[in-house]
């Protein structure tokens, strides 16, 4: 018998070889290919093996931690009868690090994982093991991209004994990767502090003595709103972090701490708060009066902008009336109201960034244009200004009349509003000059937030102050007149374009025809304007031409109703009563004395501006995005991800990123003079360039954290990785021709 033992044992492994390569085979569930791999092909009694629960996700789909947040099932194996290791020799999964799932901002928070995940958990095989082990069973998950479906798949593997063991490359390989991306235990000391509305979780000391990243408590339970902001401080020997509280102050706290590329799991006492982890910092220190500096300079430079020209032709307009009407004292209260409404919305939009911040962890610049609601008001704004100033329609008294004067109030309450407009439309036009400046600042203490933001608005509003307060400068405006009724209808038109620019944006949030609905709001807002101007004078011809046309659709009921296979009376009763009712009304309207029509036709005109300005803002569906931009030129355009990205590294090509929104015009300007050029095109095409696009028109927490990553509050991101580099190069936010293919000429 001992002669033939190797033969035994050589025909066991190989049975166990060929059995591992029949069944532990990738099972697609719908969403993920699942499969349970092995550190051994072959394992001896009474040893420990690391076993694998590999998913391999689809795009954008996700499962979850062994804490899911607020909502969502951790996977979960049930093992068969068939199974021969007992269960108690099974050991519970070990979990890597997990990643924020936002779900929904500010509401619900969720932790889990995308892309590849391994859970490895070890085996003991039994002391008396003789035969090959099977492990079989049903391994359980919910998987989620914008909706959630459970998937169930099997799963097999078979195990060879003997006196040997024998290790598998490929399952060895994941479960070795996977078991080092499972925090290790903190090492240093972990306190919780209740502190009124808040616990304050402080750390000391180990592997986080030295540390000044960003940081997050992934929490084991639910103790804590997982959806809230964890405010971080920093002390000399550690850090200390806020959280709101879901529950009763409890004895221990248990999760895994991520700062930066240091994770750890840590279990906190009850406690004081630990000495040397206190301190006022929010990350690493910044050069607040360097970024104050910045920020007033940006805020000048804004004034420069393509998206802020045309609302300032209604500044000068302004300050130009004014200097003419009141002097020095009117002058000065025009530019002073005006720098209120800049300032105003400045403050406004740092409190919203705090705010934002606050719910979702995550705060970026320029999110009031991903919201098609504010994108579509700012729209019918800027078109109700173009016609204004083309002259359909008065604010106050007409620039020929200037002699007369302007209310105060009216006066006032414009210049407010001008300041106001011109932040909105000009603030998301920062990134050229502050795109790093408002990165390092968009996680800093709401104090910074608010000086830098001031600082910027101050800047924009400074140089007509200034205008306002210098007699020797506003002496020198020109005197109104004539002419400046022809300069304002000239500057009508690039306030179109300004809401045919933000008619695109909206076309990329909502949709084709949510900007269809806007353009016939628009159509709506200019006949109500039109009617009421001639309401005077042609209100008859108006109201009867109106009912004409409306009695199409009583006519076109009828012919339904008459064309239909059967004859039904309600349809022909409601026609008719529709058509008899305008008759009467055309009738109406031309018996009526000359003031009574003028006066529903003034009517009419206020109903049909009604309509034009609410329908569009609460008549609208948002649209699908679509999976990967399209690009019109020659070389191809995908869409980014992480793993893209690490694809196309392991295959050696060079990257260029391009973060971009549609409501982004330096993105769109850089597009239009160097990533869309000849020689640019030419130079990707030449050295096999990737050209990956980040869309941030909508809201992306992917691309989000991407731009945290970078220290940028927004779009415009560059990246350029070149073959081999693991680390990307950050480009400038304005690019040109000479900068983008030197690049590609570099590598060669």
């Amino acid at each position: 018998m001992p002669f033939f033992r190797p033969f035994i044992i050589a025909l066991a492994l190989l049975s166990g070889l060929f059995g591992i390569c029949a069944s532990a085979q990738p099972v697609d569930g719908g969403h993920a290919r699942v499969e349970l791999v092995s550190e051994r092909t072959a394992a001896m009694p009474g040893e420990t093996v690391w076993f694998g629960l590999s998913f391999e996700l689809d795009d954008g789909w996700h499962i979850y931690w062994k804490n899911a947040g607020d909502a969502g099932i951790p996977p979960s194996i049930n093992w068969a009868d068939e199974t021969t290791v007992p269960p108690e020799n099974i050991n519970a999964f070990l979990w890597p690090t997990p990643e924020l799932l936002p779900v929904v901002p500010g509401e619900i928070m969720d932790y889990g994982y995308s892309d590849r995940i391994v859970l490895p958990f070890a085996v003991r095989i039994p002391q008396d093991a003789d035969q090959p082990i099977v492990f079989k069973g049903i391994a359980d998950y919910l998987i989620c991209e914008t909706i959630c479906i459970p998937e169930s798949v099997p799963i097999q593997l078979r195990l060879a004994v003997g006196d040997e063991p024998f290790s598998d490359a490929y399952g060895g390989g994941l479960i070795s990767e996977a078991i080092g991306q499972v925090p290790p235990a903190f090492e240093g000391e972990a306190s919780l502090t209740e502190q009124g509305n808040v616990w304050t979780l402080s750390l000391r000391g180990g592997q986080l003595a030295a540390t000044r990243a960003p940081a997050r408590l992934f929490p084991a339970g639910h103790e804590i709103v997982h959806a809230a902001e964890q405010t971080v401080r920093y002390g000399p020997e550690g850090l200390q972090i806020d959280l709101v509280p879901d529950d009763a102050f409890p004895g221990a706290l248990a999760g895994t701490l991520v700062a930066g590329d240091i994770a750890v799991d840590i279990t906190a006492q009850a406690g004081p708060v630990l000495p040397g982890t206190q301190g006022t910092g929010f990350g690493p220190p910044v050069n607040l009066p360097l970024l104050v500096g910045l920020a007033l300079i940006g805020g000048l430079i804004l004034n420069l902008m393509p998206c802020v020209l045309p609302v300032l032709s209604i500044k000068a307009f302004g300050i130009v009336t004014a200097s003419a009407q009141g002097g020095q004292g009117e002058a000065r209260a025009h530019g002073l109201w005006y720098t209120a409404g800049v300032l105003a919305t400045f403050a406004a939009l740092a409190v919203a960034i705090v705010s934002v911040r606050a719910a979702t962890g995550i705060s970026t610049w320029g999110f009031w244009l991903q919201s098609a609601p504010v994108v579509t008001a700012l729209i019918l704004i800027v078109f109700l200004i173009g016609l204004w100033l083309l002259g359909m329609f008065e604010l106050g008294s007409s620039v020929q009349n200037v002699g007369s004067g302007l209310a105060a109030r009216q006066g006032s309450a414009g210049a407010f509003f001008t300041g106001v407009l011109a932040a909105i439309v000009g603030a998301p036009c920062t990134g050229p000059f502050l795109g790093a400046a408002l990165g390092a600042i968009m996680g800093r203490p709401a104090i910074e937030v608010f000086i830098v933001l001031i600082a910027m608005g101050l800047g924009m509003a400074l140089p007509f102050l200034l205008i306002s307060f210098v007699p020797s400068l506003h002496r020198r405006l020109p005197k109104p007149g004539v002419w400046m009724d022809t300069l304002k209808q000239v500057f009508a038109f690039p306030m179109f374009l300004t809401a045919a620019w933000l008619l695109s944006v909206l076309g990329a949030l909502a949709g084709f025809r949510a900007a269809a609905m806007v353009v016939a709001g628009a159509v709506l807002i200019g006949f109500g304007i039109w009617v009421i101007r001639s309401a005077e004078t042609g209100g008859r011809a108006i109201l009867i031409a109106v009912a004409g046309l409306v009695s199409i659709i009583p006519i076109f009921w009828l012919m339904g109703a008459l064309s239909a296979d059967s004859i039904t009376l309600a349809p022909l009763i409601q026609g008719l009563a529709g058509l008899l009712i305008l008759v009467g009304a055309i009738y109406l309207f031309a018996k009526l004395p000359a003031i009574r029509t003028g006066q529903v036709a003034k009517l009419l005109g206020a109903a049909a501006i009604i309509v034009g300005l609410s329908w569009p803002m609460f008549g609208m569906r948002p649209a699908v995005a679509t999976d990967a931009a399209v690009s019109s030129y020659s070389y191809a355009v995908e869409a980014w991800s992480d793993a893209r990205v690490a694809e196309l590294q392991a295959e050696g090509r060079p990257i260029f990123v391009d973060f971009t929104a549609e409501w982004c015009a330096t993105c769109q300007a850089n597009k239009l003079q160097a990533l869309r050029t000849g020689p640019v095109t030419e130079a990707f095409l030449a050295a096999n360039v990737a050209f990956l696009e980040a869309d941030f028109t909508r809201p992306d927490a992917a691309i989000s954290a991407a731009l945290k990553q970078h220290n940028r509050a927004g779009v415009p991101l560059y990246l350029w990785y070149a073959p081999g580099e693991t680390e990307p190069q950050i480009l400038p936010e304005i690019l040109s021709v000479d900068l983008v293919t030197n690049l590609v000429a570099q590598i060669g």
